[in-house]
């Protein structure tokens, strides 16, 4: 049992050496950049029937012209989520001087 366990550990600290870490470059890439312009998103009709409310969690990558690249949806309500994606593919950020990754939260409430 010690002999198994001995390997376990050898291989977890080969592993932990092996294994690429972060740049700071990186870890400076999942910013709060500034947002120039922001459109809000048109609460769905079918999502107004509903009485549907909540928060839909969305990752954008940002162009270092701040521009959207890229989104993705982390979480939320599908009837929701889609314009909420919409929306943020049009919002616009301030320059820097590579991309970034933002996180955001677009909250909907039918009142």
């Amino acid at each position: 049992m010690r002999r198994w366990t001995a390997i376990v550990l050898v291989l977890f600290a080969v592993t932990l050496t092996l294994c690429p870490k972060q740049s700071a470059a990186q870890e400076d890439s999942d910013g709060k950049r500034k947002i120039t312009s922001k459109i809000v998103p048109e609460y769905p009709e079918m999502a107004r029937r509903m009485s549907l409310k909540g928060v839909v969690k969305i990752e954008a990558v940002v162009t270092s012209n701040g521009t959207v690249k890229t989104v993705e949806l982390k979480g939320g309500h599908p009837v929701l989520a889609q314009a909420a994606m919409n929306a943020v593919r049009k919002w616009k950020w301030e320059p820097a001087s590579h991309d970034t990754r933002e996180p955001i939260e677009v909250r909907f409430d039918p009142q």
